[in-house]
Formats: structure tokens, C-alpha cells, sequence
């Protein structure tokens, strides 16, 4: 199976993935910037896919990043897969963002029975999600996603660039500490939850707050 996974929860990542190539990766890109996601997302996956030689009409399906995240971000990404998707006539599957840390852990030296996986929110304030892991599985999620304060989260090791940002509250693992949902780990977990016959989440996203953007009321006529 080839599939294009997608993640604008904080950088703009893409990649291409399979079950029968070395290692699953095929190609990958992602940026550092957190706010260009909408410029740079649709060059790059048009960039990757040329350099790697393939199609839409070569790919079996899409799996998008979810979130949690912020509005403009989540926005560009899931509509980008949503669109492509839809022009190719590929199945499209969500994925919850953090998993895409939470793999990473897992199959690093790194990893621990239960951890925190957390990436920064703004507003002095984190996503975050718990997760066990027993040898040879998947990580699984226990807890979350939400976002909060960092001081309000269970005491367990902390991965993810929200721990980072928190090193004096959380136990901010050092060589996790600026790292961020990407699409390559999310592409390797959808193909592993895919190849155990797991049905994957649709595309909702995960804003976990109100936009900021409101509708106005009515507006009071002048007397």
C-alpha cells in the first residue's frame, strides 16, 4: 500500500509511504515554520511527488493530521487532503496528530511504559495526551487529547516541543524536546494500524477551542 500522509498540526510535513519499501519511506519534507503552512504545503507535496516519480492515480489513500492544533494550521492541511482526495478518488483517513510523537518515542531508546506526549498551544498553554506502551505494540492512547497548563498535567515523562517549552514544570525528555508531529511517523502509524485491519478516525478536526474568529450580532440601528 501506498499512502500520502499529510500534518500541518504545527510545521507543514508531508510524506510518502509504503508497506513494501525500505523501511515504509519512500519520500518526506518538513518545514520549521509554524505559520507558512498554506504557502509552502501544496509546492512541497507537488515537489516530492515529482522527485519521487509518482501520481495521484499511484497512491492507495491519504491520511491527514487532525490535531490537536490551532485553526489556520489544522485548516491547510486538512483541506489540502481533503481536495486531493477527492480529485484522485482515494480513500482519506484522519489521525490524531500526537500519535504521530508518540510512535516516534516508541521506537526510540527513549521509550517508557507511560509517557506524555505534548506540543505547544500558545496562550501559555499545551496539547497534550497520555500514552502506554508495551513491548512490540503500538503506543496506545490513555488519555487525552486536551490542552491546558503545563502545571495541571500527570507526572510522567514529557515529549514533544510543548515539553520544552516547560522544561522547569515537566519532564521534558532533552532529544524530545523541540520535536513535532510529522507526517512520516503519522504515515508509518496509519499503515501499521491499517495492516492490523484498525478502522481509522474521518478528518474532523481536533480545534479543542473556540475560534477566535466570531460572528458578529446583529447590529442596533441608529435612533
Amino acid at each position: 500500500m501506498l499512502i500520502l500522509a499529510i500534518d500541518t498540526s504545527a510545521v507543514a510535513s508531508a510524506a510518502l509511504l509504503s508497506n513494501q519499501a525500505p523501511e515504509g519511506v519512500l519520500a518526506s519534507f518538513a518545514t520549521e515554520d509554524t505559520r507558512s503552512h498554506a504557502e509552502v504545503l501544496a509546492p512541497g507535496i507537488h515537489a516530492m511527488l515529482a522527485d519521487a516519480g509518482v501520481t495521484g492515480q499511484d497512491i492507495d489513500a491519504l491520511v491527514v493530521g487532525v490535531g490537536p492544533g490551532p485553526f489556520t494550521g489544522l485548516r491547510s492541511g486538512i483541506a489540502t487532503a481533503r481536495t486531493l482526495a477527492f480529485v484522485w478518488g482515494k480513500p482519506l483517513h484522519g489521525l490524531m496528530s500526537l500519535d504521530a510523537v508518540a510512535l516516534e518515542v516508541a521506537e526510540s531508546t527513549a521509550a517508557v511504559p507511560e509517557f506524555l506526549v505534548v506540543t505547544d498551544a500558545r496562550r501559555k498553554e499545551v496539547y497534550w495526551a497520555r500514552y502506554s506502551l508495551d513491548d512490540g505494540q503500538l503506543p496506545q492512547l490513555e488519555d487525552g487529547p486536551d490542552v491546558g497548563f503545563a502545571a495541571d498535567l500527570p507526572d510522567l515523562p514529557a515529549f514533544g516541543a510543548g515539553a520544552g517549552l516547560y522544561d522547569g514544570v515537566l519532564h521534558a525528555h532533552p532529544e524530545f524536546a523541540a520535536e513535532q508531529p510529522d507526517a512520516l511517523y503519522l504515515g508509518q502509524f496509519a499503515l501499521a494500524r491499517l495492516a492490523a485491519g484498525d478502522a481509522l478516525p474521518d478528518t474532523t478536526p481536533l480545534y479543542l477551542r473556540e475560534s477566535d474568529a466570531q460572528i458578529p450580532g446583529p447590529r442596533k440601528r441608529a435612533l
